[in-house]
């Protein structure tokens, strides 16, 4: 079991200290995208969905993921988080909502599950939203775009 960084000597789960390592800025951005008719775009574009503003009640579902991640994803920290933006996009060529989301802190430890979380759970809420009229909605590409700072240095996706 040596080697892994979230199991202790007798083989249990525990949770990293980090409490020796320096503050730095750090950020990270994941992406996630909601496949749908084109039928369904168009309803959510012209605001015609009964739950209500699909795409400013997903970018708030992902804010408020994004501060929370720690009580969902076990062994992560609770982080101070100094920004979140959630961008969400029409895409006429999936057809589909294109969501984006970066995470900040000045801290011990990356903000890359912070950043996931908030593009999952921005992609579930849109298709909570629209689910009446789109049953058939795919959720897909939720990856890690990039992340800054660190031990570990930067990131970006196909470099």
């Amino acid at each position: 079991m040596s080697g892994l960084t979230h199991i202790d000597a007798g083989g249990a789960a525990r949770m990293v200290d980090v409490g020796a390592k320096g503050d730095t800025a750090r950020e990270a951005t994941a992406e996630g995208a909601v496949v749908m008719t084109a039928a369904t775009l168009a309803a959510i574009r012209a605001g015609n969905m009964k739950k209500g503003d699909v795409i400013a009640t997903a970018r708030i579902a992902g804010i408020m993921a994004a501060k929370r991640t720690h009580e969902l994803i076990p062994l992560c920290h609770p982080l101070a988080l100094t920004g979140v933006t959630v961008d969400i996009d029409a895409d006429e060529a999936l057809p589909g909502l294109r969501v984006v989301a970066t995470a900040h802190v000045t801290g011990k430890t990356g903000v890359e599950m912070e950043a996931l979380t908030a593009a999952s759970v921005a992609c579930l809420t849109i298709y909570d939203m629209a689910k009446a009229i789109d049953r058939g909605m795919t959720i897909t590409g939720v990856r890690l775009l990039a992340k800054s700072g660190g031990k570990s240095g930067d990131f970006r996706a196909g470099e």
